[in-house]
């Protein structure tokens, strides 16, 4: 699948969780229930994180027993974490490239910081090549910001 077919598809489910949402607060609980339900099956428990986390949270307010509802609550919050994990990787790199600028900028102390922050961020990156070259990005700015 083409990443214009993967967007597409993710626009498509972004959609249909909206409409069904809009069903929900329109009154319509089980029609709601049922769409997001569908939804769910469509992705999968092992789907795109940030789909089911949306679907979870919503599937939770659809549902009539309160142990039901925590145990969508309970998928929503897994799936939030998954989306923090994801991100919180980007965090060294992001760092590099802003300290990068700021060394372009001829601003060493801005570009300091920032390479402090990438090297924080990075110990929790895993030893596999990503970390490995951030890890080497960072010797090599910072070798090339020493007084």
């Amino acid at each position: 699948m083409g990443l214009q077919e993967r967007d597409a598809g993710a626009v498509g489910v972004t959609t249909r969780i909206g409409q069904a949402v809009l069903l929900h607060h329109g009154g319509d609980r089980e029609e709601a229930r049922g769409r997001f339900l569908g939804l769910w099956q469509e992705i999968g428990a092992d789907g795109d994180a940030f789909h089911r986390c949306a679907l979870a949270h919503y599937l939770a307010d659809t549902q009539d027993d309160p142990a039901d509802e925590l145990a969508w609550d309970l998928r929503a919050l897994s799936a939030a974490e998954e989306l923090m994990e994801a991100v919180r990787s980007l965090y060294p790199s992001l760092h590099l490239n802003v300290a990068a600028d700021y060394a372009k900028l001829g601003c060493p102390e801005a570009a300091r910081s920032h390479l402090r922050r990438a090297r924080r961020a990075a110990q929790d990156l895993p030893g596999d090549g990503y970390g490995t070259r951030v890890r080497e990005e960072i010797r090599r700015l910072e070798v090339g910001l020493e007084p």
